[in-house]
C-alpha cells in the first residue's frame, strides 16, 4: 500500500489562494450574516483550511446599514466598553449603534465569532465593511457571494 496517499497536507503561503467577495447583507439578519462571513473569513469553506493559518478570502461587506435584528433584539441588546475610568462602562444599545456607526456593529458582530489571538487580528483585516451600496474595490474584480 502506497504511504503517500495518507499523508494530511497542510496550507502554507505558496498554497493559499485569496479571493475577493462581495456580500450585500441588505435584509439579512446581522448574526447569521456575519456568522456566514466569519466562515469566509477563516477559510473554513476551503479545501485546504488549516486552523493555524490566514487561509480565508477578502471580504467586502455592501449596505451593512440596512440590516436587520430578529425578534427584539435591536431594542434590547446592548454593547458594553469601559472607558479605562472608575465607573466607565458604557453601554449602547443596538438601534442606536446601527443609526450612528453600521460599520462598527458589523464588525463587532463579526470580530467575536474569531479567534481572539494574533490570527484573529491578522483575519479582520481582510474584511472592509461600507453602510451603503457602494465600495472602492473594482479594480480587485470580487465576485458576489450570496447569503442564504
Amino acid at each position: 500500500m502506497d504511504t503517500k496517499s495518507y499523508k494530511t497536507l497542510s496550507a502554507t503561503l505558496a498554497t493559499i489562494e485569496k479571493k475577493w467577495l462581495v456580500v450585500d447583507v441588505e435584509g439579512k439578519i446581522l448574526g447569521r450574516a456575519a456568522s456566514e462571513v466569519a466562515r469566509i473569513l477563516r477559510g473554513k469553506h476551503k479545501t485546504n483550511f488549516s486552523p493555524h493559518m490566514d487561509c480565508g478570502d477578502n471580504v467586502i461587506i455592501i449596505n451593512a446599514d440596512k440590516v436587520v435584528f430578529s425578534g427584539n433584539k435591536l431594542d434590547q441588546k446592548s454593547y458594553l466598553h469601559h472607558t479605562g475610568y472608575p465607573g466607565g462602562q458604557r453601554e449602547v444599545v443596538a438601534r442606536n449603534l446601527l443609526s450612528d456607526n453600521p460599520v462598527d456593529l458589523f464588525e463587532k458582530a463579526v470580530r467575536g465569532m474569531l479567534p481572539k489571538t494574533k490570527l484573529g487580528k491578522a483575519i479582520i483585516k481582510n474584511m472592509r465593511v461600507y453602510a451603503g451600496g457602494e465600495h472602492p474595490h473594482t479594480a480587485q474584480n470580487p465576485q458576489e457571494y450570496k447569503i442564504s
